[in-house]
């Protein structure tokens, strides 16, 4: 969907912009994947599994661009893009029309600023205007600032997926379901 731009002021008194990604994001959003691949354990994928070639990222944003129920929100302060917040369908099933799930990702050297909780408010409004009744996430079950953020947003704790996510060092980690009505 179409979406901003809008400014808000993070707690440090600086002002992110909030709007949609656009086609021409691609690049820069494939290696803001990569770098946040390596900058924390709490994602899915190890920075050199995302694979994904311009053409690829550009077809995908545009999908999110011609939806009017997903959104992918872009963070950035002075031009910058220092993150993403995601509003998906689940699948495309009347049973699960009322179901959307939400991500979230930040450069870390951007954490703590109070953007995350920005960018998610504005998703879960979005979503509420889309007409979704619940938002879902996943979160890996030691990311304690990520659960306390959600929790501060409505989130309740649904579930969990043992041995959700499997480290290169052989340790495993557990994956937290949390829901929230809109």
């Amino acid at each position: 969907m179409k979406f901003g731009p809008i400014t808000r002021k993070d707690k440090l008194g600086r002002e992110i912009v909030l709007r949609n990604a656009e086609v021409s994001d691609g690049a820069a959003l494939i290696e803001y994947m990569k770098v946040t691949a390596g900058e924390t354990p709490y994602l899915i994928r190890e920075p050199e599994e995302i694979t994904l070639t311009p053409e690829q990222e550009e077809s995908f944003i545009k999908s999110k661009i011609e939806d009017d129920k997903e959104l992918m929100l872009i963070a950035t302060i002075d031009g910058k893009h220092i993150g993403n917040c995601s509003l998906m369908r689940l699948g495309g099933y009347k049973r699960y029309s009322h179901r959307c799930d939400v991500a979230i990702a930040l450069y870390k050297e951007y954490c703590g600023a109070g953007i995350g909780k920005i960018m998610l408010e504005t998703v879960l409004d979005v979503a509420r205007q889309c007409g979704y009744e619940q938002a879902e996430l996943e979160v890996i079950a030691d990311n304690e600032n990520a659960i306390a953020l959600y929790e501060k947003l409505g989130f309740r704790e649904h579930g969990r997926f043992p041995d959700n996510m499997k480290y290169s060092d052989g340790t495993y980690v557990d994956a937290i379901w949390m829901m929230r009505k809109l």
